[in-house]
Protein backbone atom coordinates (compact mmCIF):
# COMPACT_ATOMS: atom_id res chain seq x y z
CA UNK A 1 0.00 0.00 0.00
CA UNK A 2 0.88 3.36 -0.63
CA UNK A 3 0.63 6.51 1.74
CA UNK A 4 1.06 10.49 0.48
CA UNK A 5 2.28 13.51 1.62
CA UNK A 6 0.67 16.53 -0.74
CA UNK A 7 0.21 20.28 -0.94
CA UNK A 8 -3.06 22.05 -1.72
CA UNK A 9 -3.21 26.08 -2.47
CA UNK A 10 -5.99 27.77 -3.75
CA UNK A 11 -4.79 29.75 -5.96
CA UNK A 12 -0.64 30.24 -7.28
CA UNK A 13 0.79 31.37 -4.89
CA UNK A 14 -1.96 31.33 -2.38
CA UNK A 15 -2.90 29.62 1.26
CA UNK A 16 -1.19 26.46 1.61
CA UNK A 17 -2.27 23.38 2.86
CA UNK A 18 -0.30 20.37 3.63
CA UNK A 19 -1.76 17.15 4.43
CA UNK A 20 -1.32 13.27 4.25
CA UNK A 21 -3.58 10.14 3.21
CA UNK A 22 -3.65 6.34 1.96
CA UNK A 23 -5.97 7.16 -0.83
CA UNK A 24 -4.74 10.62 -2.35
CA UNK A 25 -7.77 10.36 -4.94
CA UNK A 26 -10.08 10.27 -2.37
CA UNK A 27 -8.74 12.69 -0.35
CA UNK A 28 -8.14 15.27 -2.87
CA UNK A 29 -11.93 14.79 -3.76
CA UNK A 30 -12.91 15.29 -0.42
CA UNK A 31 -10.96 18.65 -0.62
CA UNK A 32 -12.60 19.43 -3.77
CA UNK A 33 -16.19 18.82 -3.04
CA UNK A 34 -15.20 20.40 0.57
CA UNK A 35 -17.14 17.14 2.38
CA UNK A 36 -15.53 18.24 5.82
CA UNK A 37 -17.83 21.62 5.25
CA UNK A 38 -15.61 23.21 8.73
CA UNK A 39 -12.51 22.02 7.73
CA UNK A 40 -9.10 24.97 7.13
CA UNK A 41 -9.45 23.88 3.34
CA UNK A 42 -13.02 24.40 3.12
CA UNK A 43 -12.93 27.56 4.75
CA UNK A 44 -10.00 28.92 2.81
CA UNK A 45 -11.16 27.24 -0.85
CA UNK A 46 -8.13 25.09 -0.89
CA UNK A 47 -8.79 23.04 -3.77
CA UNK A 48 -5.75 22.43 -5.86
CA UNK A 49 -3.76 19.60 -5.74
CA UNK A 50 0.11 21.01 -6.87
CA UNK A 51 2.43 19.05 -5.08
CA UNK A 52 2.95 15.26 -3.86
CA UNK A 53 5.41 12.44 -2.86
CA UNK A 54 4.65 8.52 -2.47
CA UNK A 55 6.29 6.80 0.60
CA UNK A 56 6.06 3.16 1.48
CA UNK A 57 4.64 3.28 5.20
CA UNK A 58 2.74 5.15 7.48
CA UNK A 59 5.08 6.68 9.62
CA UNK A 60 7.04 7.75 6.69
CA UNK A 61 4.40 10.07 5.75
CA UNK A 62 3.56 11.07 8.69
CA UNK A 63 7.20 12.18 9.47
CA UNK A 64 7.31 13.89 5.69
CA UNK A 65 4.12 15.57 6.80
CA UNK A 66 5.30 17.24 9.87
CA UNK A 67 8.54 18.36 8.04
CA UNK A 68 6.59 19.83 5.05
CA UNK A 69 5.19 21.39 7.70
CA UNK A 70 7.57 23.06 9.12
CA UNK A 71 9.38 24.36 6.41
CA UNK A 72 9.25 28.15 5.91
CA UNK A 73 7.10 29.48 3.03
CA UNK A 74 9.62 29.86 0.41
CA UNK A 75 11.20 26.60 1.02
CA UNK A 76 7.48 24.76 0.09
CA UNK A 77 7.25 26.95 -2.55
CA UNK A 78 10.31 26.09 -4.22
CA UNK A 79 10.05 22.62 -3.55
CA UNK A 80 6.60 23.02 -5.79
CA UNK A 81 7.88 25.09 -8.26
CA UNK A 82 11.01 21.88 -8.83
CA UNK A 83 8.22 19.74 -10.31
CA UNK A 84 5.34 22.09 -11.13
CA UNK A 85 6.30 25.69 -12.17
CA UNK A 86 2.75 26.88 -13.49
CA UNK A 87 1.23 25.52 -10.45
CA UNK A 88 -0.92 23.78 -12.38
CA UNK A 89 -3.65 21.22 -10.32
CA UNK A 90 -2.52 17.60 -10.82
CA UNK A 91 -5.97 16.15 -9.54
CA UNK A 92 -6.80 15.49 -13.26
CA UNK A 93 -3.60 13.60 -13.91
CA UNK A 94 -3.88 11.24 -11.30
CA UNK A 95 -7.43 10.49 -11.32
CA UNK A 96 -7.78 9.57 -14.96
Amino acid sequence: MSYYTYILTSKKNGTLYVGMTNDLIRRVYEHKNKIHEKSFSARYNVVRLIYFEVLDSPEAAIVREKQLKNLVRRKKISLIEQDNPEWRDLYDEISS
